[in-house]
């Protein structure tokens, strides 16, 4: 019989996706496959998605990552949510915190029981319900399930991490689990005459290096999936109009903030994010409203520490592939399309890649509906969190400015216009199969974005108001005693993750 097994992987690039994808593969399939990466210390990476999502933890567990030592490693802070200043009207501000908010009783989440509280007058702000949301305000942060004596959900949290050390750290340990690291800049992709699958690739020194399986980490020039096989690519950029990010590190000035900040600005936003030993800030924006010059200027004065180094320009067209998969190549990372970091999605792209890559791995006859699954699914993913973002842009009052008009006024896509009708009308969101965003981001960012229902469930009515008011008070204590309670993000770092200070 003959052994149709995919045995040989080669991984084109380094970086973040790059070395998530090794160490996928070497932790989750150990001893089948050979797996190859090709990078070269005279291509830079770009570098600076530090902030993620707390689906990461998943990841960091399959590669059997420690988490002080990663975070040691990375010089990481904790992430509970994405704050979002001025993106509604100026001096707005909200929290898209993770984690539950206040807790169900019965068929109902808290939210419907939040509208009708609202209504009746008895309710505070959304977010006074939040453990997550009033622990990050706090600057406070614990590891726990639960609240005690609860059954209320404890802090859910993420990461933020410097990626250039995340990236050298999952080296470190994939290589340890038989991963070869290949120096060298590609310079040829030579296509099998027979059916155009990648055959090889071939290095500046004439070194040729052949594959079953390639995995394109190649950032923004998609090397393989579009160089080689000329995929196409979807662009997006009639919905997310920003096109350009000025990126520069600061010094920290106060404790890192347990939460990223997202400030808009006429053109675009800014993000801020803390780690130990510096600040990582850029400012995305819209090339047809502002110059880089003015963007640069924007972000320097406000940056809360002296910067670091230079700032640096990056340029982006938002959007996918047409085919995340082709033939025998997978793109991950930059190479499969790119959308800003606004909600902090991109390290989670390039694990749900694997993640889905591994659940549908092939054989070496490459059957055309395990690619199609592929493809179905991620183009699904993409096109929801696109919605989602557009959602922070399009749902604005904001009259400053030409930019936040035109995202005002522009078509948006109907999968998410119909969102936005459902819940005008009724206060509700269903989330569709396995996408990212849960009905509860999505309420959080519609609230945030001014967008009022004008009806709540009409179960939440078996409540009169004194019950709704007395169920309210009860939660916003139970959430105001435990943050009172808990340690500084500071001090919980000191005793358990801090790096060594020089």
């Amino acid at each position: 019989m003959t052994d149709n097994r995919i045995k040989d992987v080669v991984i084109v690039g380094g970086g973040t996706a790059g070395w998530m994808a090794a160490s996928a593969l070497s932790y989750a399939m150990p001893g089948l496959l050979n797996i190859r990466l090709i990078e070269s210390d005279a291509i830079g990476t770009v570098g600076v998605g530090e902030a993620t999502i707390p689906q990461i933890r998943l990841f960091n567990r399959l590669v059997e990552l420690d988490e002080d030592e990663f975070l040691k490693a990375t010089h990481g802070t904790f992430k509970l949510g994405i704050q979002f200043q001025n993106w509604n009207k100026l001096g707005d501000c909200y929290m898209h915190a993770f984690g539950s908010i206040g807790r169900g009783l019965g068929m109902l989440e808290f939210e419907n029981y939040w509208l009708k509280a609202r209504a009746e007058g008895v309710a505070g702000s959304l977010w006074d319900y939040s453990l997550n949301d009033t622990a990050a305000l706090a600057g406070k942060m614990a590891r726990f399930d639960t609240i005690p004596g609860t059954n209320m959900q404890g802090i859910s949290y993420a990461f933020h991490f410097d990626a250039t050390l995340y990236a050298r750290f999952l080296r470190k340990r994939a290589e340890a689990k038989g991963v070869t690291r290949t120096e060298g800049k590609i310079v040829d992709v030579t296509l099998r005459g027979s059916d155009g699958f990648i055959e090889s690739v071939t290095l500046e020194n004439g070194t040729e290096i052949g594959g079953d399986l390639f995995i394109d980490c190649s950032g923004f020039r998609g090397l393989l999936i579009e160089d080689a096989l000329k995929t196409g690519y979807d662009d997006w950029t009639h919905w997310l109009p920003c096109d350009r990010a000025i990126a520069v590190p600061s010094e920290n000035v106060s404790a890192p903030r347990p939460y990223t900040q997202s400030i808009a600005h006429t053109a675009g936003w800014q993000w801020r994010i803390p780690l130990q030993h510096r600040t990582g800030n850029g400012h995305v924006f819209c090339s047809d409203y502002m110059s880089e010059d003015e963007a640069t200027a924007i972000l320097l004065s406000n940056l809360e520490g002296k910067p670091l180094a230079d700032p640096r320009v990056l340029k982006f067209t938002t959007g996918k592939r047409r085919k995340f998969w082709n033939k025998n190549c997978i793109a991950l990372g930059l190479s499969s399309g790119f959308m800003e970091p606004l909600e902090s999605t991109s390290i989670h792209l390039i694990q749900s890649g694997l993640s889905r890559l591994l659940s549908l791995f092939p054989d070496k006859s490459f059957a055309q509906a395990e690619i199609d699954e592929y493809n179905r699914q991620a183009d699904f993913e993409f096109e929801r969190i696109r919605d989602f973002l557009i959602l922070h842009y399009h749902a604005n009052e904001r009259t400053d400015s030409d930019f936040w008009t035109r995202c005002r006024e522009m078509d948006i896509p109907e999968t998410l216009q119909h969102k936005i009708d459902l819940f005008r009308s009724t206060g509700r969101i269903f989330r569709e199969h396995e996408e990212l965003f849960t009905e509860l981001g999505w309420f959080q960012v519609m609230i945030g974005q001014g967008i009022t229902p004008e009806a709540y469930h009409p179960m939440a009515d078996m409540l009169t108001r004194d019950q709704l008011k007395g169920f309210m008070g009860d939660l916003k204590t139970i959430v105001d005693r435990t943050v009172a309670q808990l340690p500084s993000q500071e001090d919980f770092i000191r005793a358990h993750c801090a790096i060594a200070r020089q």
